[in-house]
């Protein structure tokens, strides 16, 4: 594998983690990037490109960033941000893919891609729920803000600074992982 193939890979990750944040800022960052011809794009993906296609994805993330600020439209966008952010995910790894094998991609792509930003996006979820259980909603927009800007960073880091990206996320996740196994559930004293 070389190292072009290696960074479009790390690129890919990269901005299908941050597809779990929000779906459609992730795809309007490739958008603008290979517009400006700062990302190369797979064959079958250059309409992404496109004006056409960068007009409808920021036209999408300012949607769907507003409807994130909306009582109640955050839960509806969660419902089905889940399966956008892994298809999202997906599509954003693959496309950015440019010498792998079709087989290889694909799979690596659905495994790592749609698996990345499935996993990221479940997390928010969960977030976002104990958010609205714990505050009625009101901690929601903050919540929001934080995922908005954490989208646009790693986004933004995973063009620049692919191969850091990965690793700050591994290191992230290696953390977050420890930490879950660590927790130790409460066992109900009975009377």
């Amino acid at each position: 594998m070389g190292t072009d193939t290696f960074l479009s890979i790390c690129v890919g990750v990269g901005l299908a983690t941050a597809c779990g944040l929000r779906v459609f800022i992730p795809l309007l960052v490739v958008s603008v990037a290979s517009h400006f011809h700062h990302l190369p794009l797979a064959p079958g993906f250059l309409w992404l490109s496109s004006t056409p296609a960068l007009i409808a994805f920021s036209v999408a993330a300012g949607l769907e960033v507003a409807g994130y600020y909306i009582p109640w439209v955050d839960h509806a966008l969660d419902v089905i941000a889940t399966p956008s952010a892994m298809i999202a995910g997906t599509i954003v790894s693959v496309a950015l893919m440019t010498n792998v094998d079709p087989f290889y991609k694909w799979a690596l792509g659905i495994i790592a891609g749609g698996g990345m930003a499935g996993l990221v996006q479940g997390t928010t979820v969960v977030a976002r729920g104990a958010s609205t259980a714990t505050t009625g909603g009101l901690g929601n927009p903050l919540f929001s803000t934080v995922e908005l800007i954490g989208s646009i960073l790693v986004s933004v880091l995973a063009v620049l600074f692919p191969v850091l990206v990965l690793l700050i996320l591994a290191v992230a996740f290696f953390f977050i992982a420890r930490w879950l196994i660590r927790r130790k559930p409460r066992v109900p004293v009975s009377a």
